[in-house]
């Protein structure tokens, strides 16, 4: 069952200050209105930023290392989004963002006990697939694909 898991990686990503909305899924809509108000975050101060992210699970590997153990190896996406401006330098907000994204779970490996460890492969923690321009919800945004691998015994 992977809801615990998920259910972690979005309480982690939550602990992360102005990470934005975070989704345990995917969230789309109809209309371009409302899915940028899906993913528009409210810093507090009376400003409103497209800024958001989403988990999805993008790959399941089991296996049997031993007689009595069954090993699951789970591929996750995190993908988020942040509106662009260049007079406020966002790029470089949005990577210190990645960042301390990066830092939470380096900071542990488990997930509070949801899995036996983050670190597979000689890669630790979440790893930054691909980031750039991006045009969502009709915004200009900033985007990162980031990917986390788990792996529970069981």
């Amino acid at each position: 069952m992977t809801a615990p898991i998920r259910n972690a990686i979005v309480a982690k990503l939550n602990t992360v200050a102005n990470i934005g909305r975070v989704h345990e899924y995917e969230r789309y809509a109809n209309q371009l209105a409302d899915l940028s108000a899906l993913y528009t975050w409210d810093a507090g101060d009376g400003q409103k930023q497209l800024r958001g992210w989403f988990v999805r699970r993008v790959g399941i590997r089991e296996s049997k290392p031993s007689e009595s153990l069954f090993r699951e190896d789970i591929s996750w996406q995190i993908r988020g989004y942040m509106a662009l401006s260049d007079a406020a330098a966002s790029e470089l907000a949005f990577d210190d963002l990645i960042d301390a994204i990066r830092t939470a779970f380096r900071a542990d490996d488990t997930l509070g006990g949801a899995v036996d460890t983050c670190w597979i492969h000689e890669e630790a923690g979440i790893q930054m697939d691909d980031a750039g321009p991006v045009l969502f919800a009709n915004v200009l945004c900033h985007s990162a694909r980031l990917i986390l691998k788990t792996r529970r015994h069981f």
